[in-house]
């Protein structure tokens, strides 16, 4: 009788969405069968608070990232890209480890290096594409592109596929300004301390 009413149980309407958690993947199948209404003001709330938190976190090294990115975005993702599938595939395998005898010690510091920066990394992106659209039809304001980066996130909460897309490219654009930052801070800041003369000056 108990395998019958265990199969009972799950086919209710009440335990559905539990045993759809619990699954493998689960969690990805019950946000999908969200409305797209609740996704969009899901995504939008999120986005914001996670990038407030972050921004306020990080002022000094959120800023520069963001003018990084916006400066030169092709090289941001030139360097982000890469950067964004070693983080990833770190987190990723330190997932699958966990559960394994050597995951103490080596699966949750990568899961927690991976939680730590690829949401940071997102929240620069995010706040870089928001400057740079806002900076087209009104005034550059770091308020103004932390909106339009969370109105853009929930805009993209109707289709998962916009989701995605969104998401790795800020990702991309984050990662990039994060490096590129981290290591031109130990290089020269301003022309006059280069040891090579710019070309036009030889």
């Amino acid at each position: 009788m108990w395998p019958l009413d265990l199969y009972t149980m799950i086919g209710s309407p009440v335990v559905d969405p539990i045993v759809m958690l619990a699954a493998p993947g689960g969690e990805l199948e019950a946000y999908r069968s969200l409305e797209p209404v609740v996704r969009m003001g899901v995504q939008f709330a999120g986005s914001l608070l996670v990038v407030m938190i972050v921004l306020g976190l990080l002022q000094n090294y959120g800023t520069r990232a963001v003018t990084k990115s916006r400066h030169s975005p092709i090289i941001s993702l030139c360097i982000g890209l890469p950067g964004l599938l070693v983080i990833g595939g770190l987190a990723s395998t330190g997932y699958l480890i966990v559960d394994t005898g050597i995951g103490t010690f080596f699966g949750i510091p990568l899961v927690i290096v991976g939680a730590a920066v690829l949401p940071t990394a997102t929240a620069i992106g995010l706040v870089a594409i928001g400057r740079t659209l806002v900076s087209k039809v009104a005034a550059d304001r770091p308020w103004t592109g932390v909106l339009v980066g969370a109105l853009l996130t929930g805009i993209a909460g109707w289709s998962l596929p916009a989701t995605l897309a969104l998401a790795g490219l800020a990702a991309a654009l984050g990662v990039g300004a994060s490096i590129r930052v981290l290591f031109g801070a130990s290089g020269a800041a301003r022309p006059d301390d280069r040891t090579v003369p710019p070309a036009n000056k030889i």
